[in-house]
């Protein structure tokens, strides 16, 4: 497809006039080549007018920004004015304003498309201006883009806002605590599944998510800026590689050892952390250590001056109890005699903004997102000195993305985020409907054991890895698929937000059903097998579903009556709204209030929509749920056609050229016999050369009734039951007609 007419695809018709007008270039290229050789003038005219354009679409975005600031301030007012009146609280109170949240996170949605959109326009323009004219404007250009950017994500902050309170709606104004950073991380077993995602769609797998799980912020004291989410790994490995061999082929007892901070470079604590494949220590369980030293510390600790008995002598002066102190001795001297014995040194930094997707007292599931991920070199092997005196890391390097002062030998920046899901299994834990209905949509594509630091190290050292991951074929193929409008964040005809194909209010009313039900259901005391499967088949609806927190009796619900909002309001815009401004609704604009749902009926999904197998979660995926609006009643699911993977349709070609190439050489063997042989041997040729076509033939029969039955999703055997028995039927009748003939 021409880039010209996907662009009119994606384009959000009430902003229609802002995006930038890739035609009017275009033709303004061709146009003023056509009548004559491209000049100076006409170089000066193209660029002013590439100039506006970019003004436009910059000013558009910082206008509805600054919208979007003041809408979320105004819904912070109100909530707060609810949690100081309790006169005033009530359920649609609350509900009024997720809804108003809802909206402003639809926006923030449209916009982060609506700036990759145009960002990416601008980069066809210019490519395609260089191409006719044989001029270099697009490196000429990245200094005009760098001051109007449009190729970040600069909507984490406000996700995280939204995030905030979104969470006091949930609970009523009763917002829980979260958990400090660190704790036991290896108390239970996690099953682990990792996905990449577009940036097309990073910001709306972000706004789905958090619908159903809050960002997970450790200090909710201080105000939330975009530093606070930045990570940063120093790995170490020796000059063979012996730690990426190990964790690559998966070896009994591979590490990974790394050296992480989280924030600014100027950090004060560094943890140093270390993950084991199948430990001895632990009867073959997977494990992932680590403690904190302070950066002064960091050289000393790795060259041995300062070791595990030091570590473990000062934190009994601080009071630690015996049990940390030993585990963190155990950390520490097995590291240093990795180190020692390994020879081992800092090889590669990986960089990336982290979001954490999690219920503050509930650690059964847990989502990570990184984005902006980009590999560093930190090594010596080429004799570049990139650490100063041996330093653990380079001082160069900080966190001031995408460190475009470093050489493209010395940096990689990946094309994709990365989104990572944890659910515990030890429990029987089972994947909400909600996430198997993301990890099966259009936005993520899913990597089975990817893995940071092998990607990192085999772009940079290749020549001297004797293994490379399998993934990397993945990195030449478009992870984008044709989008599904019956999942994720879409809007009505109406414009009215659509999540999964389904009104917000209904899912909120449907989840209030079910809790009426079940708690009916427990008070009626019936526990009869239909009642009780009927039960928790309301319950698991209930807690699948966005509105309340579920309740349940493994999970202890923590809550703070005082008010402790994510960070300072006043300083978080300079933008403020008139109290006689509808509720989420900007005063310049006469749209329907978010909270109003009109009758115009959802878009219908696309009957070409697709989706991709998954590997994590064997289910069969239910999405669609129209909503009967008269009755209020959940209509009849659909279930969704899931696109068959290309290599399903390739299984079945080698199937069938694997047939070709018996009946090729039994035809070989045919006519030999035929041409070089008696009456006896050219009649056992045409014996085989009768049945190298029936073989042949039938072969081609299987072929295309299981191409039928692969598009058609029919249920079946796909397996041969006949046809290997009566080939070798068939072979041996003819070997035995063979030996009759020769020795009679």
């Amino acid at each position: 497809m021409k880039y010209g007419l996907e662009l009119q695809e994606n384009i959000f018709g009430p902003w229609r006039l802002s995006y930038v007008a890739y035609d009017v270039l275009k033709q303004e290229l061709k146009s003023r080549q056509l009548d004559h050789g491209w000049t100076e003038r006409d170089e000066h005219d193209f660029v002013q007018l590439l100039d506006n354009e970019l003004a436009k679409v910059y000013e558009f975005i910082n206008a509805k920004l600054s919208e979007i600031d003041a809408r979320i301030l105004y819904c912070e007012r109100t909530i707060q004015t609810l949690h100081q009146n309790p006169s005033m609280q009530s359920d649609a109170s609350y509900a009024l304003m997720d809804e108003a949240l809802t909206e402003i996170l639809f926006d923030v949605n449209d916009l982060s498309r609506f700036t990759r959109v145009n960002f990416t326009a601008i980069q066809k323009i210019l490519k395609k201006h260089d191409r006719w004219t044989g001029l270099d404007l697009k490196q000429e250009y990245v200094a005009k883009l760098r001051d109007k950017p449009l190729d970040k994500q600069r909507f984490d902050v406000a996700i995280v806002y939204i995030s905030a309170l979104h969470d006091i709606c949930r609970h009523r104004g009763q917002k829980a605590d979260a958990k400090p950073l660190g704790g036991d991380q290896n108390a239970f077993e996690r099953a682990t599944a990792k996905y990449w995602i577009h940036p097309d769609n990073i910001t709306e797998v972000k706004a789905i998510i958090m619908l159903h799980l809050p960002v997970l912020i450790f200090n909710r004291d201080k105000k939330y800026e975009p530093t606070d989410s930045a990570i940063s790994s120093v790995y170490v490995d020796n000059d063979n590689f012996d730690l990426y061999t190990g964790r690559l082929q998966r070896d009994e007892g591979a590490e990974a050892i790394r050296l992480r901070w989280y924030g600014p470079y100027d950090t004060k604590s560094v943890f140093v952390e270390r993950k084991t494949h199948h430990a001895a220590w632990l009867d073959g369980a997977s494990v992932k250590d680590r403690f904190r030293i302070t950066e002064p510390s960091v050289n000393a600790f790795l060259s041995g001056t300062y070791t595990a008995d030091q570590i473990a002598q000062e934190m009994r002066a601080t009071g630690a109890d015996s049990g940390s102190v030993d585990n963190v001795h155990f950390i520490a001297n097995g590291v240093q005699n990795s180190f020692k014995e390994k020879a081992l040194a800092p090889m590669l930094r990986v960089y990336y903004n982290r979001t954490a997707f999690q219920l503050p007292d509930d650690q059964k599931l847990r989502i990570s997102l990184d984005t902006d991920l980009t590999f560093i070199r930190e090594d010596h092997l080429d004799g570049t000195r990139r650490r100063a005196n041996n330093n653990w890391r380079r001082h160069d390097v900080g966190i001031n993305y995408p460190f475009s002062h470093l050489p493209d030998s010395e940096i990689l920046r990946f094309p994709y985020a990365v989104l990572e899901t944890k659910l515990q299994t030890h429990l029987g834990q089972e994947p909400p409907a909600w996430l198997t209905s993301l990890v099966e949509s259009h936005l993520v594509h899913e990597v089975p054991r990817f893995s940071k630091y092998l990607h990192g190290a085999c772009h940079f050292y290749r020549e001297q890895l004797p293994l490379l991951p399998w993934w990397l074929s993945e990195m030449n193929v478009d992870i984008r698929k044709p989008r599904n409008e019956n999942i994720g964040l879409t809007r009505s005809r109406s414009f009215k937000p659509l999540i999964d194909g389904r009104y917000r209010r209904a899912m909120i009313e449907q989840k209030e059903r079910a809790n009426q039900q079940a708690v009916v259901a427990d008070r009626l005391g019936d526990y009869s097998p239909n009642s009780l499967a009927s039960t928790n088949t309301a319950r698991a609806s209930s807690a699948e579903t966005v509105g309340k927190q579920p309740k349940s009796s493994m999970v202890e619900e923590k809550t703070s009556e005082a008010w402790n909002p994510v960070r300072n309001r006043a300083e978080y815009t300079a933008i403020d709204v008139q109290p006689q401004a509808p509720l989420g609704v900007p005063v310049d604009e006469k749209r329907p209030p978010a909270i109003v749902l009109n009758d115009t009926p959802a878009e219908e999904p696309s009957k070409s929509s697709t989706s991709f197998l998954p590997r994590m979660y064997n289910k069969t995926m239910m999405l669609g749920m129209p909503v009967d609006r008269q009755n209020e009643v959940p209509a009849e699911r659909q279930k969704v056609k899931v696109r068959v993977e290309p290599k399903v349709f390739f299984a079945n070609e080698r199937t069938f050229i694997s047939w070709l190439q018996f009946c090729a050489l039994l035809l070989t063997v045919a006519l030999s016999l035929l041409n070089f042989g008696d009456n006896v041997s050219r009649i056992v040729g045409g014996i085989f050369i009768g049945l190298a076509a029936a073989v042949a033939i039938y072969a081609l029969y299987r072929f295309e009734k299981r191409a039928w039955m692969i598009n058609r999703r029919v249920d079946g055997r796909y397996d041969d039951l006949w046809g290997p028995a009566v080939l070798c039927t068939l072979l041996v009748a003819a070997l035995i007609v063979n030996f009759y003939l020769r020795f009679r």
